[in-house]
């Protein structure tokens, strides 16, 4: 039987000091690879599974206990990339931070979530306080021609949590003139108000502090002739998604 020590994650990067995803100050864990190819991606970098640095899940753990003393009202976030891709290594690590007492968030867009791997999502979640549930485009079509991907899997995967009862942090990046219409707006409303396991809805302003990593890497940037949303129309989606929502408390 695999003991913790035996079990590697394939990491991207690590924040320390994270104040954005999740409750608190957090240690977030950024994994390696994602099936998403979103236009707007900002760690374009992540894409690729090739191993970038292996680290054990004691190697997470003594790291995270330098920094101990920062995360009193915190924990630790796992984010990508995507990291359902490497299931066992986060049910893994999520189990023994637990097991520690500290605070577990999963950072997801539900990439690769499926209904075949029920009894691992299933054990995921025995382990996870929260989830920060990216929904880049609630239109199908639209998602396809952003990711890469149809939204099928991550429309399942939040009705999944919401049957199980599990706590939701809705994220929606605000790109405008693909994702900010106000009908495809009412429409996420119209489905996120099917859940009664929403703690939070999230507004995150598309932004162009990626296109580095991008022309680093020598590839053309699909979004460059895109501005960044004006307050007003941050404003309008936030009105329209958050205004009197029912959120589970």
């Amino acid at each position: 039987m695999k003991t913790c020590n035996e079990v590697y994650g394939n990491v991207h990067s690590i924040e320390t000091l994270g104040a954005f995803d999740g409750p608190g100050i957090r240690y977030v864990l950024f994994l390696q690879g994602c099936p998403f190819q979103c236009q707007y991606c900002h760690n374009r970098d992540t894409w690729s599974t090739k191993q970038n640095k292996l680290m054990s899940v004691s190697d997470i753990l003594d790291d995270y206990k330098k920094y101990k003393h920062f995360y009193k009202n915190g924990g630790i976030t796992v984010s990508g990339g995507e990291p359902l891709l490497q299931m066992n290594f986060l049910i893994t690590l999520f189990k023994e931070a637990k097991a520690l007492g500290i605070h577990t968030c999963l950072d997801t867009s539900a990439a690769c979530y499926s209904i075949q791997q029920s009894n691992d999502f299933l054990t995921l979640i025995k382990y996870t306080d929260l989830i920060l549930l990216d929904i880049k485009h609630i239109n199908n079509e639209k998602h396809i021609k952003l990711t890469g991907s149809s939204n099928t899997q991550v429309l399942a995967f939040a009705q999944y949590l919401n049957e199980m009862s599990v706590p939701v942090i809705i994220r929606h990046v605000l790109v405008p003139t693909i994702s900010d219409s106000e009908q495809d707006l009412v429409q996420l409303r119209s489905f996120l108000e099917t859940m009664r396991n929403i703690v939070a809805i999230e507004v995150l302003p598309y932004h162009k502090y990626g296109i580095s990593k991008w022309k680093d890497m020598g590839l053309t940037y699909p979004l460059e002739h895109i501005n960044e949303p004006t307050k007003d129309k941050i404003e309008f989606a936030e009105y329209i998604l958050k205004n009197n929502f029912p959120f589970h408390k």
